[in-house]
């Protein structure tokens, strides 16, 4: 074994993957939003076919069926999205950070010799 300042293990305790709560949550919301979705889209086919043939509101509830369905498609992408970055995929933008420094300044072309 070896003794002094720096001794110690080489590798760092290994870190077992666990699933967070957060994590969880958004994968149970992107199933719901799926299944909402896929039968949402079953009720604008159905009402589709109702309306063309002639039933009065047939278009109305089309209408609102396939907007439900943009809609529960839309959130599913965003749980998506939340989902990455608390698995860690991702990282969160830093678009509102200010700038760490000034941006350089424009190179002279030939370099340092040229600009003797």
């Amino acid at each position: 074994m070896v003794t002094g300042k720096r001794a110690g293990s080489r590798r760092g305790a290994k870190a077992r993957p666990s699933l967070s709560r957060p994590a969880m949550v958004l994968s149970l919301l992107i199933t719901a939003c799926v299944i909402a979705w896929g039968y949402l889209v079953y009720l604008a086919i159905d009402f589709g076919t109702a309306a063309r043939s002639g039933e009065p509101g047939g278009w109305g509830l089309l209408a609102l069926s396939s907007l439900g369905a943009v809609a529960c498609l839309f959130a599913g992408l965003l749980f998506v999205s939340r989902l990455l970055r608390e698995i860690g995929i991702t990282k969160p933008d830093d678009t509102d950070a200010p700038p760490s420094s000034p941006p350089a300044a424009p190179r002279t072309p030939g370099g340092r010799r040229a600009a003797r």
